[in-house]
């Protein structure tokens, strides 16, 4: 039978087992530049089936915290070699996630103070996070229609330097309320040209960028991660069922490595809009799925076994246990995690956790 400890076959890949590390921003590289602390961070859980790498932005444009890293430099380009070269020494299988925030920044973290852009200005409630504190949101720019084939340029140029860093491919990041997810719902496209309005316009966006990033690195190398009911970063939908349907009946005909689809969201019911029962996405998706939102080791071999999913990605318990999958086979007895130190810092609660062997 089926279980997290089953290979896993994603496009080229055979993956050793189902549990996959999840993205997760943790703000340790300054100046966007990956580095030693990250090296140990992801070679310490290379154990995963597939590790997912932390939101990293494909241009200046498209930053949107302090201390994230980048993939659209040579200086980007070398600090991640250097990381999925010992990542690969370990038999570790590595994506990059691809990642344009949006309206989720602020002039104080882009090029010449400029304002975010975002397919409409509209505001989005909250703070943002820059270098001197939370500060609030600021109505962003809205994109001009032919600046969007110069981001979808952005993301092929991000692609290819994802490739030369020597990852095993790029998943999309198309959630979580930042830009591509900011252009399929429609609290945030307001937009009146071919990018707006029906659903069919408010996917254009996605669908240019994994065209073009599938030209780089061939579908089977391609994730989309996708977030349905997330309301994070201020996000609404009217019709989400509708609206992500279609959006995962268009990506079928790419022949994508897999489609994730997080399920956070659901413990605060129509928060993002109507709440829909997500197997409908399982359902339609014809390819490997991949979901995650709370899982622990029984309800994510559950999932596996009866098939509602292929893998599940971890979040949390990776950070505290960089051993995830030998705690699982062992039924080991996990570390407790520090969201005090998830985000920024040093070491401490980010490569200082016990593994098991350590004992």
């Amino acid at each position: 039978m089926t279980n997290l400890f089953t290979p896993l076959t994603v496009g080229p890949h055979e993956l050793p087992n189902r549990i996959l590390m999840a993205p997760m921003t943790r703000n340790r590289a300054p100046d966007s530049i990956p580095n030693e602390l990250m090296k140990t961070y992801y070679t310490q859980r290379a154990g995963a089936g597939l590790m997912i790498t932390e939101g990293t932005q494909i241009s200046p444009q498209g930053v949107g915290y302090p201390a994230t890293p980048g993939i659209h430099n040579e200086d980007h380009v070398a600090g991640w070699k250097m990381i999925t070269d010992a990542v690969h020494k370990c038999d570790g299988h590595m994506f990059c996630q691809l990642w344009h925030v949006g309206r989720i920044s602020h002039p104080d973290l882009q090029e010449s103070n400029s304002l975010p852009v975002a397919p409409s200005a509209i505001a989005p409630i909250g703070d943002a996070m820059t270098n001197e504190g939370p500060k609030s949101f600021v109505t962003p720019r809205a994109l001009e229609t032919k600046e969007i084939l110069d981001i979808v340029t952005d993301y092929v140029h991000a692609a290819e330097c994802a490739l030369r860093a020597g990852f095993d491919g790029v998943e999309i990041h198309a959630a979580n309320g930042y830009l591509i997810d900011q252009f399929l719902r429609d609290g945030s496209n307001q937009r009146q040209d071919e990018y707006g309005g029906s659903v069919e316009n408010r996917t254009r966006f996605l669908i240019k960028v994994v065209e073009a990033v599938v030209g780089v690195w061939g579908a089977g190398r391609v994730g989309v991660r996708l977030s349905p009911l997330q309301p994070f970063n201020d996000m609404l939908d009217s019709n989400p069922e509708a609206t992500f349907t279609y959006a995962v009946n268009q990506l079928n005909r790419f022949n994508l490595g897999y489609l994730h689809v997080t399920e956070m969201g659901k413990e605060t019911p129509n928060a993002a809009g109507p709440i829909f029962d997500l197997n409908v996405l399982r359902d339609i998706w014809q390819g490997v799925y991949i979901t995650n939102g709370g899982y622990d080791k029984a309800s994510a071999n559950a999932a596996v076994s009866n098939g509602a999913t292929e893998a599940i990605a971890f979040g949390t318990p990776f950070i505290s246990n960089p051993d995830l999958v030998s705690k699982f086979q062992n039924d080991a007895p996990l570390n407790e995690a520090s969201p005090a130190t998830f985000y920024g810092g040093n070491e401490c609660g980010y490569t200082d956790y016990p593994a098991l062997n350590d004992a």
